[in-house]
């Protein structure tokens, strides 16, 4: 096949495979023209110069060909595709997943509730702890290692009086709190 008739099949060819063999059978490593841009080293200079130049516009025009001809036949398949397809936006949408507790917050609720019969309460408290209930209300004085920069994250302070916060180290501190909430309720 010349050089001519090999655009002409480029620029007819009806599919991608299509496409792809003859992209295959010019530029691929046994392509007639990888061949050609193979004989090249065997020539003399001379002829070399003189050749070399329409090897190369040859690969460029068939690789520039190959290339429009793939976006045309992609543009085509996406037309038909767009098509054929349609969406009726009067239908209702398709019923979106529904989720579900995790099995392990389900027990734990469950636990909850088990307790919560047998008298006892779940309190909650912040997860930014002042350190008076996090540390001193737990008997760890201010040298204790707990307290260590290393082993604790330290709210910055909204202004200059206030003491830095932290981040809640354990669980204790909503104990003390519960219980203080519910001393004070006593002792009104």
């Amino acid at each position: 096949m010349d050089d001519h008739e090999l655009l002409e099949a480029i620029g007819a060819a009806a599919d991608l495979s299509a496409l792809e063999q003859l992209r295959v059978s010019a530029l691929g490593k046994s392509g007639s023209i990888t061949a050609r841009l193979k004989s090249l080293g065997a020539m003399d200079a001379e002829t070399r110069a003189a050749e070399a130049p329409k090897v190369h516009a040859l690969r460029e025009r068939v690789s520039s060909a190959i290339a429009a001809r793939k976006a045309a036949l992609e543009a085509a398949e996406l037309d038909r595709r767009l098509a054929a397809e349609t969406i009726d936006l009067s239908l209702p949408p398709p019923e979106a997943p529904q989720g579900s507790v995790h099995p392990v917050s389900q027990v734990m609720d469950e636990l909850a509730e088990i307790f919560a019969d047998l008298g006892f309460a779940v309190a909650e408290g912040p997860e930014i702890e002042e350190q008076w209930y996090n540390f001193t209300a737990l008997n760890m004085p201010e040298f204790h290692p707990a307290r260590a920069m290393q082993d604790t994250f330290y709210v910055e302070p909204r202004t200059a009086e206030e003491e830095p916060r932290v981040l809640r180290t354990h669980t204790s501190p909503v104990q003390i709190r519960a219980r203080c909430r519910s001393a004070a309720r006593r002792s009104t």
